[in-house]
């Protein structure tokens, strides 16, 4: 799809190119954060899943430290190789292994996070029982090393699909959080599945010692593999950032001012290892049929 079609049809992709963030994903942290204040008090934040770093590039803008002398650390993680940000320690890694969540504790000097942001998605294939369940198993795999970096009190913040099953994923989220609420952030399509779970107060169980083999606890299920009796739970839903402005599923005009032309902005940065590189090289090679 070309840049004119794809600006006419997404305000947030273009708003996102002229306020300079790398994503339009960015928007969708700030409204959280218009709604529940996660950033306040945060001096230690890690964000998992971190390219292409619009959450990151938030986080850097964002936090400020009651102290002057000390300047708030972002520790971002992803698997993939990201563009340097101003301020943001990188680190590539993969988050279901130990030795990246000793590494992101030794950047906070044996310190925790305060918070822990995540907005990884897999490559969706439009199943939406499998992209559900492939998006459970990555939430899983973040609240797992979220329990080997997160302080007692800290807040995780992370992308999830809504199907019919996500109870089931509530209720692990209720055993670590007792605060946990599902948002929908304005700049989040209606039409998209996509909703973000905000977990508050880190309080793990007594006793409870942060394994990579198995973050999760035994819950009682019935035999519909439902969950039943105490463990049952509904998690509140809130809709994020100012309902009167503009809508991700809208479709507005583009903006013209002083009789000139509406000229397309280029990507903030652009992929540094793009899935359709191998293509492009063997195009400039012509090893193409």
């Amino acid at each position: 799809m070309g840049k004119s079609s794809k600006d006419k049809r997404d305000i947030y992709y273009r708003l996102a190119k002229e306020q300079g963030w790398r994503a339009r994903s960015a928007f969708k942290l700030l409204q959280i954060d218009e709604e529940f204040n996660i950033f306040q008090g945060v001096n230690r934040c890690v964000d998992l899943c971190a390219a292409p770093g619009s959450w990151s590039q938030v986080l850097s803008k964002n936090l400020k430290s009651d102290d002057p002398a000390t300047r708030p650390k972002i520790v971002a993680v992803d698997l993939q190789a990201m563009a340097p940000l101003p301020g943001v320690i990188q680190l590539q890694g993969d988050i279901t292994k130990r030795s990246t969540a000793e590494q992101i504790v030794s950047y906070f000097e044996g310190q925790l996070a305060d918070l822990v942001v995540c907005d990884g998605a897999p490559d969706v294939t439009g199943l939406h029982d499998m992209d559900e369940y492939i998006q459970a198993q990555l939430l899983l795999a973040a609240l797992n090393i979220t329990t080997h970096v997160l302080r007692p009190g800290g807040t995780f913040v992370a992308k999830i699909f809504r199907g019919k099953d996500i109870s089931l994923l509530y209720a692990q989220m209720k055993v670590f959080f007792p605060v946990v609420t599902c948002s929908k952030p304005r700049s989040s399509r209606n039409s998209s599945i996509e909703a973000f779970i905000v977990c508050q107060d880190y309080t793990p169980p007594e006793g409870y010692i942060p394994t990579m083999l198995n973050p999760l606890l035994d819950l009682t299920y019935d035999e519909k593999n439902e969950l039943t009796g105490v463990n049952r739970v509904i998690v509140p839903f809130v809709a994020c950032g100012d309902l009167s402005g503009f809508d991700s599923d809208q479709t507005y005009p583009l903006p013209k001012g002083d009789g000139a032309e509406y000229s397309t902005l280029e990507p903030v940065q652009a992929p540094i290892r793009p899935p359709y590189q191998t293509y492009i090289d063997k195009k400039k090679r012509n090893e193409l049929p």
